[in-house]
């Protein structure tokens, strides 16, 4: 049998969880999760989360995004069906770059938003089918909750309860 047990503390107002944070951390006990229904300001610091890495990937998400409207403008206009449209040479991309930086900006914003979107949801294990991983539902409203993956039950519910928290619970792991 398991001594591991998942405790939940529930906060009222972020104040309140901000407090808890610095004082969990202050005791050297780790939380293992936040659930807010809004960002705190900080709470990431407190937290001591990494920077995240999206804005490379939405860097990469552009770039292919702009790949693609360098090769569907030079497919087009010069390789498939090449006209003179304003007296502008046909069989030159280059010559012709200006008039399709516009294209090549709509991809470049298509491509990047649109895996944005894909790329949060499967990094947050929130495709179509997956399991709530939401503990309380209170937190999408007003509510503020910690939880903690521990063994020594007794001393994180008096730090939950010496930093003003609302409700405890306690399951097993």
């Amino acid at each position: 049998m398991s001594t591991t047990k998942i405790v939940y503390g529930l906060y009222a107002d972020d104040d309140d969880l901000m407090n808890g944070v610095k004082a969990f951390n202050d005791k050297g006990i780790a939380i293992n999760e936040v659930y807010t229904p809004f960002p705190v300001h900080g709470l990431d610091k407190a937290l001591g989360l990494k920077k995240t890495r999206i804005s490379d990937a939405a860097f990469i998400y552009a770039l292919y995004g702009v790949s693609i409207g360098i090769t569907v403008t030079w497919y087009i206009m010069n390789h498939d069906w090449a006209q003179n449209i304003g007296g502008k040479p046909s069989y030159s991309w280059v010559d012709n770059f200006p008039a399709f930086i516009d294209p090549m900006f709509e991809l470049m914003v298509f491509c990047a938003a649109h895996m944005m979107s894909l790329t949060f949801f499967v990094r947050n294990k929130m495709y179509p089918g997956a399991p709530a991983q939401n503990p309380d539902p209170r937190t999408t409203d007003d509510k503020f909750l910690m939880e903690f993956v521990t063994q020594d039950v007794e001393s994180v519910k008096q730090l939950l309860i010496e930093t003003g928290v609302e409700e405890i619970t306690v399951k097993d792991a």
